[in-house]
């Protein structure tokens, strides 16, 4: 890697040759049915609430940042009480996914400043992009030296300033959005713009820009599952980019994690709507007089739930909410736990959809 430096965007060799148009087929393919899975489910927080809580998850689990489901579910309901580390960063990513989401879905476009805010939610500081020099990426066994990225902080001022007029113009290179979105996560991940958190960051701009380009209309589909399945094939194919200009290996790679991804999150969304539809029915059955779609929402938002968000979610009073829940764990449709002398209630069911 001596002498290897990084070039501005786009890149200047052919990108779309046939082995990729034909993996672009097929991820395009399993793209569009989840998009439309993804709309037959009645409230979009449903999912963006479950499947961002389970991308934040593998996406840190890639960092060696390990956390369980259930600790990472009592620390969305007992953050200000509950002290585990790795849950609380797990959250943070959750929340700079859904900041980054918001902030780009009117205009679709894709900024330098809105991706610092992601990472300072992300590392709940403000330190920016890197502007001192020793930032080196070395391989997790051995300990040697695989990547430099830019030192000067200039420069990497420049490449990420080519970057946000790449991602937001795509007069500059006349590619399939896919294929651009694998040029854009192996840029981002080569300038390493910031002190840490950069995986992570570069993960969640992948879901901006699907959405940006209109591929999905939420940010459903994460590919962190898959790198965790792959990592010794990401970094060397990443590193294969930097030191033989291998693109056609990359650019294969990650659509076939989309295509992988999206056919798993296909049926992971079918099966929610399934406990869905089963819970609808048996709680207008079981529970006629409290049932509604608000209250449904609230089970299926959080698989772990607790007095105040139902009294927020469907806008009840403290008593009538905890008699709501009492009623679901009676009917077994929920199972009541306790934090100390806080109550929480668990939609098991959903829970274990989630489950490796």
């Amino acid at each position: 890697m001596d002498g290897f430096k990084l070039s501005p965007l786009p890149p200047t060799v052919e990108l779309e040759s046939r082995t990729v148009l034909r993996q672009l087929a097929s991820a395009h393919r399993y793209l569009a049915e989840l998009k439309g899975k993804a709309a037959t489910i009645p409230n979009e927080s449903i999912l963006i609430s479950t499947l961002t809580l389970q991308e934040a998850k593998n996406s840190s689990e890639i960092e060696n940042i390990i956390t369980t489901h259930d600790e990472l579910y009592r620390e969305v309901l007992f953050h200000k009480h509950n002290h585990n580390p790795a849950a609380k960063e797990v959250n943070n990513y959750a929340r700079a996914l859904r900041v980054g989401f918001e902030k780009m879905r009117s205009d679709r476009l894709i900024t330098v400043n809105r991706l610092l805010k992601v990472h300072q939610v992300l590392e709940e500081n403000d330190a920016g992009l890197r502007k001192l020099p020793g930032t080196e990426l070395k391989n997790e066994r051995t300990g040697q030296v695989v990547y430099t990225p830019p030192q000067n902080p200039q420069t990497i001022v420049d490449l990420m300033s080519n970057l946000e007029q790449f991602i937001n113009d795509n007069s500059l290179l006349n590619v399939d959005p896919l294929v651009k979105m694998a040029v854009i996560h192996y840029q981002f991940e080569s300038i390493y713009p910031f002190y840490d958190g950069n995986g992570r960051a570069g993960r969640i701009l992948n879901i901006l820009y699907l959405v940006a380009q209109g591929l999905l209309d939420i940010p459903i589909l994460y590919l962190s599952s898959y790198i965790i399945r792959t990592k010794s094939d990401y970094y060397r194919l990443l590193q294969g980019v930097r030191e033989e200009n291998n693109w056609e290996a990359w650019v294969c790679y990650m659509l076939k994690g989309v295509e992988e991804t999206a056919r798993e999150t296909i049926d992971l969304i079918s099966e929610i709507k399934q406990l869905m539809q089963e819970y609808k029915h048996r709680i207008r059955t079981q529970l006629p007089k409290i049932y509604s779609q608000d209250l449904l929402n609230n089970l299926f938002c959080h698989p772990y739930t607790r007095i105040e968000f139902v009294q927020q979610d469907i806008g009840v009073s403290r008593v009538t909410a905890t008699k709501y829940l009492e009623q679901l764990t009676q009917e077994g449709l929920i199972e009541k736990h306790k934090m100390g002398r806080n109550s929480y209630y668990i939609n098991k069911p959903l829970f274990d959809l989630f489950l490796p």
